[in-house]
């Protein structure tokens, strides 16, 4: 059972985009690995069927997964795996999740399996700072109950043609989610990704997402780097695989920069 009366716990982080290929679960990987490196504990929940984010940390054994917390209710503690990187666990993702829509239909908390889960009094003891959700690339039933568990949603924005036509409906969604079921959901900033400082295309997205969106846009921008490509494929995040490399760089200054952005709120 979940207890909303107890002290206020790790901060959620959906990290959503409907669009796939922009750098979504790159980010929830890397950005993960950056906030630990920073000494923040970090629980990755990999939603997205294809379990990606499990692959990319290395996780093997998926005896228990999210599906099992969302449609069997099952105990946290009973799904979290740890990684081979202190400080950072995951609940891994199964192709069975792709069923997850259909069978939690006829649930009533079917939006709220999430956001029940990760508020069990259960999570006190593990002590995490962050819980970074990767979503998966549509606006499902899946994506609905991270945004209801989250405090904030976490937007990569690949930095090419047409890349804020479909940012439209993932913002509506956003105000939907707020006025039924998380009024303190917002968007927590957009992240510029596979970004080419060498690209006219790049740096016209860029303006445009400054232009529209004004602060929400990060500062840093992470940029189109082989060395992160290439990580996934070692099970390890890029500042493991390739400490040195820009990518690896980029998604420090994303972590700095959220930091930052949180003591502030704090203050």
């Amino acid at each position: 059972m979940s207890d909303l009366s107890r002290p206020e716990g790790p901060r959620i982080i959906a990290v959503a985009n409907q669009k796939g290929g922009v750098g979504k679960t790159t980010t929830a990987i890397n950005l993960a690995a950056a906030l630990v490196e920073n000494g923040s504990r970090v629980l990755v929940v990999d939603l997205d069927p294809q379990g990606n984010a499990s692959t990319g940390l290395g996780v093997d054994d998926r005896s228990g997964s999210t599906y099992e917390l969302l449609v069997d209710e099952a105990p946290l503690e009973s799904v979290i795996q740890e990684t081979g990187f202190a400080g950072l666990s995951i609940v891994p993702a199964t192709v069975d999740l792709s069923s997850a829509d259909i069978e939690l239909m006829a649930n009533e908390k079917r939006s709220f399996l999430l956001h029940d889960a990760l508020r069990q009094t259960a999570m006190d003891a593990f002590g995490w700072d962050y819980i970074l959700i990767d979503c998966p690339p549509s606006l499902n039933l899946l994506t609905v109950n991270a945004m209801v568990a989250a405090h904030s949603v976490l937007v990569p924005l690949q930095t090419e043609f047409f890349a804020l036509e479909g940012l439209s409906q993932l913002m509506l969604t956003v105000r939907e989610v707020r006025e039924t079921a998380n009024s303190d959901l917002r968007i927590e900033g957009i992240v510029l990704t596979m970004y080419d400082k060498r690209n006219n295309l790049s740096q016209q997205v860029e303006k445009d997402a400054r232009d529209n969106l004004g602060d929400l846009v990060f500062r840093t921008k992470i940029p189109r780097n082989v060395r992160v490509s290439e990580a996934p494929s070692y099970a390890v995040p890029v500042l493991s695989y390739d400490s040195d490399s820009t990518g690896a760089a980029a998604y420090r200054a994303l972590a700095q920069e959220l930091l930052r952005k949180h003591s502030r709120i704090a203050a």
